[in-house]
């Protein structure tokens, strides 16, 4: 053989390989993440109504819709230290089919302490979902291929809002049927499809590549072979015990820059419906409207994430996104009409999205493979955990002030922090 045909051979098996991999795996997972986050942040088209129905202030609104990252918080790691000995493809489908129960049961709310529990509950059935599947794409992608491939899954979230907006909106338009309000048909409907995709996990997704009957045997063993040698040859920052992971300076300054992204992003789908209705807009148009930034965004996080990875750079790859979520938001100061927050919230949101795929990369590159399905729970754990506390300041200034533009402030100042976070553990690296 020749040594033009040596080195060909490897990249036609690299290459089919990650093909099959990445259309057997990521679709699917898109598709659970984009009805996970549909379920998690509908309650702020529900709020158009419910809030009205219920009597629920902005500041109880805020409360039970940062509850759910209290919950989110306790239950992370122990689900992702599960997921390990059970398995992922039942404990992702335990997750799935849990959370679509308990997103239906929202239509059960009667009042603030009702929609307290049920937000708890919320978050306890999620917990695990989204960095089991971070440590899930650490089993099945080689390094150079995660940014892009967590980006393609997480575009799944500005989808969410893109398409479930205007979905949303049109479900509310269901007032009255069997005696129900239109938000309650809207938990319902929207918790079922978490149930049955639940259900699709057990016979969609494989535990590992040594176990994937469905490629070829010269797939398997090369991609089993190139994820040992990359762990094997990986210099990890942090390679240590549970506690010591957990209470580790990087991957707690690591959870500070997530959060940077992960809050901002709950807190503006959660607020922005209402942010658009002020300005006098229908139900449905509230939805198509809120639907342009995360249309944009969409973009902008497939492409971002593809440099990152083309580039081999991952810091300023995650600054520069956090750097224009502060400076969207700072601009909601300025621009108060229609257009003008339409604007802002594009800018703000093109920022949250764009950063997901290398932030995440970079945690799980900075991690070696026996501290990855602890430190990234705990990344994530913490992040929401901030997402609690901006979300419900939030309202809270928003019931004292009236003003959306200064309850965005503390979401501003998070993303300002992370970016500069980021920025500096670049400079330890």
């Amino acid at each position: 053989m020749t040594a033009t045909a040596e080195t060909t051979v490897p990249d036609v098996i690299e290459t089919a390989t990650m093909r099959r991999v990445g259309w057997r795996i990521v679709p699917f997972l898109m598709l659970c993440y984009f009805i996970s986050f549909v379920d998690r942040v509908n309650a702020g088209f529900a709020a158009l109504e419910m809030n009205k129905d219920l009597h629920l202030s902005p500041a109880v609104f805020g409360l039970g819709g940062g509850l759910l990252f209290v919950s989110y918080f306790i239950f992370e790691v122990p689900s992702n230290l599960a997921m390990e000995r059970v398995g992922a493809r039942r404990w992702i489908a335990r997750i799935m089919v849990s959370w679509g129960i308990v997103a239906a049961a929202m239509a059960l709310i009667v009042g603030p302490y009702s929609y307290y529990l049920v937000r708890l509950l919320l978050g306890a059935a999620e917990a695990g979902f989204f960095p089991g599947v971070m440590l899930y794409i650490t089993y099945w992608f080689p390094a150079v291929y995660r940014a892009r491939m967590i980006s393609w899954f997480m575009v799944a979230v500005p989808i969410s809002a893109f398409l479930g907006s205007p979905i949303s909106a049109a479900l509310l338009g269901t007032d009255g049927w069997l005696g129900l309000h239109g938000w309650q048909w809207m938990f319902i409907l929207e918790g079922v499809p978490a149930v049955l995709l639940g259900i699709a996990c057990l016979f969609v997704l494989t535990d590992r590549p040594r176990d994937a009957t469905w490629l070829d045997p010269a797939q398997r063993d090369w991609l089993t072979t190139r994820l040992a040698s990359e762990n094997a040859a990986a210099r990890p920052v942090v390679s240590q015990s549970l506690w010591r992971v957990l209470s580790n300076g990087r991957v707690l300054a690591m959870a500070l820059v997530l959060a940077g992204t992960t809050a901002n992003s709950s807190g503006i789908q959660l607020w922005s419906p209402q942010m658009l209705k002020a300005f006098g807009l229908t139900n449905m148009q509230t939805g198509l409207v809120n639907a342009i930034p995360f249309a944009v965004a969409s973009l902008a996080m497939i492409w971002w994430g593809r440099r990152s990875d083309r580039l081999h750079e991952r810091v300023w790859h995650t600054v520069l996104p956090l750097a224009l979520i502060a400076v969207g938001l700072a601009g909601a100061l300025v621009f108060q009409s229609l257009a003008g927050t339409i604007i802002v919230l594009t800018v703000a949101v093109t920022g949250i999205y764009a950063c997901k795929g290398p932030v995440w990369a970079v945690s799980t590159e900075w991690l070696a493979a026996g501290a990855a399905a602890v430190g990234l729970a705990q990344i994530n754990a913490l992040s929401n955990l901030a997402g609690f506390g901006t979300i419900y300041v939030v309202g809270v200034l928003k019931g004292a002030t009236g003003s959306f533009s200064l309850a965005m402030l503390p979401l501003m100042a998070l993303a300002a922090a992370a970016a500069i976070t980021m920025w500096a553990l670049g400079r330890r690296r």
